[in-house]
Parts: C-alpha cells; sequence; structure tokens
C-alpha cells in the first residue's frame, strides 16, 4: 500500500505585501501529480489546509478542487484533519462533498465519521469517534487510522472530558490512543496515526516553532506529546504543525512531520520542501521516503555591510524572496532604500532590516545584535529582561503572551 503524507498547506497566506495563490496553486499541482506518477494508494492531509479560519473564497475554491482531484476521480481516498489554523466546523461542513468523493474531513478530537458506504471506491469497514478502517480498492487487507486534530483547551475539556487540560491532556490523549489501538489494531492491516500535534522525544530537544506556525505549546510544556505515547502496533505517524521536515525519534515507529510544501516565513529561508511517501504492508517496517518539491520560490535571508554589495546580490537572484540585513553606522537614506527596492521586485521596505552600529569597532566594543532568527517566546523574554533589569517573565506573563500569539476568532 502506497501512502503519500503531507501537510500545512496554508491556503491563503500571504508573506507581508505577496499573494502567494499561484505559487499554492503550482505546488499543489506538483502534489496532483506526484500522487498520480506514483500511484498513491492513500492521501493524508495533517492540518492547516488553510491560514485563517475565515479563508477566501479562492482560498477555498483551491482547496477543495485538489483534494477531489486527489482522490482521482474515487480512485483514491483522502483523508483530512484539522490544524490550529483550521475552522473545524467549516473543514466538517463539507462531509457530503467530500463523501461523494472519497475524502474524510475531521475536523474535531472524537469526530465519528458517518458509519455508512463512502459514494466512491472505497469503503468504510469500522469507525469510532477518532478512527476509521478502511478498504481501499486494489487491496485485501484494511488500513486502520487514529485521526487526532489540533485542540484548543476548550476543545480538550469537551472530547476528552478533562477538568485541568494543563495536567491532564497527555494523559487522556495516550488512554485514547491505547484504547484504539488494542480494540481496532492487528497484524493483519496497515496501522496508521495521523494528528496535528507538538510532538518530542521524551527528554531530548524540543523541536522549534517558527514564528508562522501560531505556537500551540502551553507554558511549561504542558501540550507536548511524547513518542513513547504511541501504541505500539501504529507502523507510522503523520504529523501536521512544525514546518520543517523531520523525523522525531523515540517512537514504535517513524514518526514524521512532513514539512509545509512551501517555505512560509524568513525563518524557513533556504529550507528544501518535501511531501512524503510510504510503502507499508501489515506486521512489517514501513518503508518511507522524503520526495523534495519543486514548486515555489525560495526564501532567502543575506546579511551585508555596503548598500553595493546588497544591490548586486539582489540583482542576481531575481526568482525568490529576500530579507536583508544592512549593518551601518547610520540609518538607510532614502536613496538607499530606493535602490535597494529597484534591485528586487519581491523586496519589501518590511524585509530590509539595518543593524545600526560602527563597522570599525572590534567584536568586544560592539553592543550584542538581536538575532530575528530566534522563536517569539525567546524575543519576548529577552525584551522584557532588557526593560526590567535583567528579571525574567512570570509563568503567567508567558502564558498569556503565547495565548496572543494564539488566538484566532473561532
Amino acid at each position: 500500500m502506497k501512502i503519500l503524507h503531507t501537510a500545512d498547506w496554508h491556503l491563503g497566506k500571504r508573506l507581508q505585501d505577496f499573494n502567494r495563490l499561484a505559487e499554492q496553486k503550482g505546488v499543489l499541482n506538483e502534489l496532483v501529480e506526484l500522487v498520480e506518477a506514483e500511484d498513491v494508494d492513500l492521501v493524508l492531509v495533517a492540518g492547516d489546509l488553510f491560514d485563517t479560519f475565515n479563508p477566501s473564497a479562492e482560498a477555498e475554491d483551491l482547496l477543495y478542487s485538489t483534494l477531489k482531484r486527489l482522490t482521482g476521480g474515487g480512485r483514491r481516498p483522502v483523508v483530512v484533519i484539522a490544524g490550529n489554523h483550521d475552522n473545524p466546523d467549516r473543514i466538517e461542513a463539507q462531509d457530503h462533498f467530500g463523501r461523494e468523493c472519497g475524502i474524510i474531513f475531521v475536523g474535531f478530537p472524537k469526530t465519528e465519521v458517518r458509519s455508512h458506504l463512502l459514494t466512491c471506491e472505497t469503503k468504510l469497514l469500522q469507525v469510532a469517534p477518532g478512527f476509521v478502517e478502511l478498504k481501499l480498492p486494489r487491496h485485501d487487507f484494511p488500513v486502520r487510522i487514529i485521526l487526532t486534530p489540533y485542540a484548543n483547551e476548550a476543545r480538550m475539556r469537551t472530547y476528552y472530558g478533562m477538568t485541568n487540560a494543563t495536567d491532564q491532556f497527555r494523559e487522556h490523549i495516550q488512554q485514547h490512543w491505547s484504547d484504539l489501538a488494542s480494540t481496532y489494531m492487528d497484524d493483519q492491516g496497515v496501522n496508521l496515526l495521523v494528528a496535528h500535534l507538538f510532538v518530542m522525544k521524551r527528554g531530548g530537544e524540543q523541536p522549534e516553532e517558527s514564528d508562522d506556525e501560531r505556537s500551540i505549546l502551553q507554558v511549561g510544556g504542558a501540550s507536548v506529546v511524547y513518542t513513547d505515547m504511541i501504541p505500539a502496533p501504529v507502523q507510522y505517524v503523520a504529523l501536521g504543525h512544525l514546518h520543517r521536515q523531520q523525523e522525531i525519534g523515540g517512537g514504535p515507529c517513524p514518526v514524521v512531520y512532513s514539512s509545509s510544501p512551501l517555505a512560509y516565513s524568513f525563518a524557513e529561508a533556504d529550507q528544501q520542501k518535501y511531501a512524503m511517501l510510504i510503502d507499508a504492508e501489515p506486521g512489517r517496517a514501513v518503508d518511507v521516503r522524503a520526495v523534495p518539491l519543486k514548486t515555489g520560490k525560495r526564501l532567502l535571508r543575506k546579511r551585508f555591510t555596503r548598500v553595493d554589495d546588497a544591490v548586486e546580490w539582489l540583482e542576481a537572484n531575481p526568482e525568490c524572496y529576500p530579507e536583508i540585513t544592512l549593518q551601518t553606522p547610520t540609518y538607510l537614506t532614502a536613496e538607499d532604500r530606493r535602490r535597494l527596492a529597484k534591485a528586487h521586485e519581491a523586496l519589501s521596505s518590511a524585509s530590509i532590516i539595518p543593524d545600526i552600529r560602527d563597522i570599525e569597532t572590534t567584536e568586544a566594543q560592539r553592543s550584542p545584535a538581536i538575532d530575528l532568527t530566534q522563536s517569539m517566546d525567546v524575543l519576548f523574554t529577552e525584551y522584557f529582561k532588557n526593560k526590567n533589569k535583567g528579571q525574567e517573565p512570570n509563568q503567567r506573563l508567558r502564558q498569556l503572551f503565547n495565548e496572543i500569539l494564539a488566538t484566532e476568532l473561532e
């Protein structure tokens, strides 16, 4: 059974003043072509389909037309879950359209997919809250999928019966997964888990959320899920949320963030983007291959000490979105900015960062520069310490700051 895993499309997202819908159309066409060329049996989309709760009509049209094309006329199912950028009600509202085409939409934790036959070649064998078992057209064995869309604190309380989401999240989700695995999963089918969560190895280094990902972490890491919580029968975990392609260690199987299909912020500058291809069969370890995606402009960061050098580099790299830092002893003049803007059509004023300091001073004499590649949480902490004589913000203040970053009107 051949499976494609993708996530974090963020349809409708802009980069500063630049509309990227044409790039998004291009990279989704590339995904459709990949699915057809590789003769894929099943497509998994692990959340953050849209960039906002209220996407534009163009973004909605692109999503639903692409999902329908991915089904190959109903020959293969496409399983879609909601991420933290998505409105789960909006995702599940397309259920009737989905069943006509072979698309399964899951917006909420413990959603129970309607237990009748899909109007396509794929058949629903069993369903439970947060779980489906499918019979695909070309395979005698089934595929079982645990489905875990993003859940904010309110949804955690509603769907996991929790009174204190901060303390109980990991306990409840591990029990939920364990119950589903022990009830429905054995070595006679392919067993998968699809989730939009922050997942890491227990005791390992915490993966970094870029500023553009809108943090889903709570203070103290209460919403972190560990890879050793994944049930043993699961053969592959398809994750969404982190935009860099990476495999998280410590689990019973490959636990993989596929990456976003395009680079969406300069924290992702010069990252290669991927889709994941998985070959799976019952009772055996899966084979995983990261397929590089070619569509879309690269995001590039560069530092200069002379405007002439910056202009030359910009003119030599027209097919990218640039962000440049100019180390200069004075503010940039209007003429400097005019020359830079003229050198590259995709250079916005927000992408020109002056680093004002005396170029001739020694390293020991220079004031420390702000590292803008750090996470928003780190930058906020350093700013707070700078303004408050080295005192760090307390946990409640950091939690409020992260809640503001994550806020989206529902």
